[in-house]
């Protein structure tokens, strides 16, 4: 079998899923519920999120917060300060790309 199969959890309780993770690609899976989220931090890569359901709440650098529904895709750049949270009743639910992946410092 040439191919890696990866599964998705199926689960509407919180979820941080680091699906694939090597020298190319983070590919991480979450599902937030109402007022979940990320602490404050910098994004370590370019970051993609293409969020599948819910709505996603989400303030870059200064910005006033902005809100995606399921079916965006989002690019957000490397060094980008992110706050992150799901402010619905409906839960959230997105797929985070980091490409290429972050190096870790030494």
């Amino acid at each position: 079998m040439v191919e890696e199969i990866f599964k998705l959890s199926q689960s509407n309780e919180k979820t941080v899923e680091k699906v694939i993770q090597d020298e190319n690609i983070h590919y991480t899976h979450v599902t937030l519920n109402k007022d979940d989220g990320f602490p404050e931090h910098y994004s370590n890569a370019n970051v993609y999120m293409t969020i599948l359901k819910g709505t996603l709440s989400l303030r870059l650098d200064e910005q006033e917060n902005h809100e995606y529904e399921a079916g965006t895709v989002l690019k957000i750049p490397f060094k980008t300060k992110l706050n992150l949270w799901n402010l619905h009743e409906e839960p959230l639910e997105l797929i985070v790309v980091k490409a290429p992946a972050p190096v870790s410092p030494e």
